[in-house]
């Protein structure tokens, strides 16, 4: 008997599972971030935690988000340490 197993649709698969888990990690470290931007604090550990955890290019996106998330909190501008390094 012949097995036909598509390793480029079980490659297809892992990689849209990974893909989905780090766009969920990046969704959630935002949503955190949110949550705590009362605090300059506590938004730059979870600002740290959520560098820490994502893909480079997702903390582009973190990156994008930031800027136009802290234009109206200028109390936050300061975090913006942690993503220039």
């Amino acid at each position: 008997m012949f097995s036909f197993i598509d390793n480029n649709n079980v490659e297809t698969t892992n990689y849209l599972n990974n893909l989905n888990m780090t766009y969920s990690m990046l969704e959630y470290s935002k949503m955190v971030l949110k949550k705590v931007s009362f605090d300059l604090k506590l938004f730059c550990k979870e600002l740290e935690k959520a560098i820490s955890r994502l893909m480079p290019e997702e903390i582009e996106e973190l990156k994008d988000w930031l800027y136009q998330f802290i234009t109206d909190k200028p109390e936050l501008k300061q975090s913006l340490i942690y993503i220039k390094a």
